[in-house]
């Protein structure tokens, strides 16, 4: 009797879980099949920690094949599915198409830069949602230093020394945070940089952290403050030049870089499957079936799944409703297979973390509100307890970086036109 195949397109918080819980339940009695266009699983909380050098990136990039048992590993960008015929075709890495045929299908495509209608920006701005992202910005802002040490004009100084960081929520705040203490050990090492280099972070929101507590939003304003970056509350750029950022507020800002952290929306794959979404992600039941086809499942920053604790309105984009959804994806259809009773999606609020580098982080475990040190011990105790492998590697380059001094140097590895702002996947490298 032919094995039941399982196929997971993508291979984020939701995918991977979902492979790893299935391979769990089913064994050998199902063939798991895993399409994503890495083959590896990001740690995406880390990034900034990667492009400030605090982590290399293989310490965040947990292998597929070795970490999951019993599953297929396919490496290529689904492209098309058959919902009638119930395939999957991809394109690979060298060009070449494939299909893949399915009993029970799992979309966790995830999501990419949120992209917004502001001239300039997709040109001289450059995002961060994947590794080569996080390595330009690290090899980026050694450069610029580098560059205003030879430069002789003021004003070409002040641009290469400010870096505009657009979005205050996690990602923007946390590569803000770590971006000035990076800047600021790297002048300690360079006697010729006369210019202190200045962090600014802009959010049309009201405040830093908007999505959490006020206290942990507080927090971090403060901590953001006292280290020399230059907040910007209500304000965002309004036009990007080669040259610098105009401001909502009038202000022209010199600078030769703008990092793009305003959000994400759903991977535009969704809108060709032709299916029916939710603010762009794809609509499921609380069992994260997919309406109509009681064969797919979707979870992650795709899918637009209830909220019970929330009615009327469907679950954040967050990776702990990613990772907890991947798992019940995979014991529903375990279920649907007759191996226990499905269940609906419910999640309990743990709290969140926030990590501002050096000693500095916010965090809420179970709704506390912590600062400073305690935050930093709870906010690092959770990303080795999510990570589902390399923790000891990432433990000794913590430990490393608060022992010895950190090295800075710019291996040239990611070019700026490998990185574009629009790429609607940007963990995949493009060649021109």
């Amino acid at each position: 009797m032919t094995k039941p195949r399982v196929v997971i397109v993508g291979a984020g918080f939701a995918g991977y879980h979902a492979a790893k819980t299935l391979s769990r339940l089913a064994g050998k009695r199902a063939e798991i099949v895993l399409l994503n266009t890495t083959d590896y699983f990001l740690y995406l909380p880390l990034l900034p920690e990667v492009a400030a050098g605090v982590v290399e990136p293989t310490r965040i990039s947990v292998p597929l094949a070795g970490t999951l048992d019993g599953v297929r590993v396919v490496i290529g960008e689904a492209d098309r599915v058959d919902l009638q015929n119930r395939w999957v075709g991809y394109r690979s890495a060298e060009g070449d198409h494939g299909q893949l045929a399915y009993d029970r299908l799992v979309l966790c495509v995830g999501s990419v830069n949120k992209l917004l209608p502001i001239p300039g920006v997709t040109e001289y701005a450059h995002g961060f949602r994947g590794l080569p992202e996080a390595l330009y910005l690290h090899d980026h802002v050694i450069r610029q230093l580098e560059l205003a040490e030879l430069a002789e004009d003021p004003v070409e100084q002040r641009s290469r020394t400010t870096f505009v960081v657009v979005g205050a929520g996690y990602t923007g705040t946390e590569v803000a945070a770590h971006g000035q203490l990076f800047t600021d050990r790297m002048m300690a090492q360079r006697p010729h940089l006369k210019v202190r280099p200045r962090w600014m972070l802009l959010d049309v929101a009201p405040r830093v952290l908007p999505e959490l507590d006020q206290r942990l939003s507080a927090t971090a304003d403060r901590v953001l403050r006292r280290r020399g970056v230059d907040v910007r509350m209500g304000t965002s750029v309004s036009e990007a030049t080669p040259d610098g950022v105009l401001l909502t507020d009038g202000e022209y800002v010199p600078t030769c870089s703008l990092v793009w952290c305003v959000g994400v929306r759903p991977d535009p794959f969704v809108a060709e499957l032709g299916l029916r979404t939710e603010k762009g992600r794809l609509v499921t039941d609380e069992y994260l079936n997919v309406p109509g086809y009681p064969e797919v499942f979707a979870c992650g920053d795709a899918a637009a799944v209830p909220d019970p604790t929330r009615p009327g309105q469907i679950c954040a984009m967050t990776a702990q409703h990613a990772q907890r959804q991947g798992k019940l994806a995979a014991h529903n259809i375990a279920a649907s297979y007759g191996q226990g009773n499905r269940k609906p999606y419910k999640h309990r609020d743990l709290g969140w973390v926030v990590d501002l580098g050096g000693k500095e982080a916010a965090a809420n475990p179970l709704h506390v509100p912590l600062g400073g040190l305690p935050a930093k011990v709870v906010t690092r105790g959770y990303h080795l307890y999510a990570m589902p492998s390399n923790r000891a590697r990432v433990g000794a380059d913590w430990l490393l970086d608060a022992t010895l001094p950190r090295p800075a140097v710019q291996l040239g590895l990611v070019p700026a036109h490998a990185v574009p702002l629009e790429s609607e996947s940007p963990e995949v490298v493009h060649r021109r």
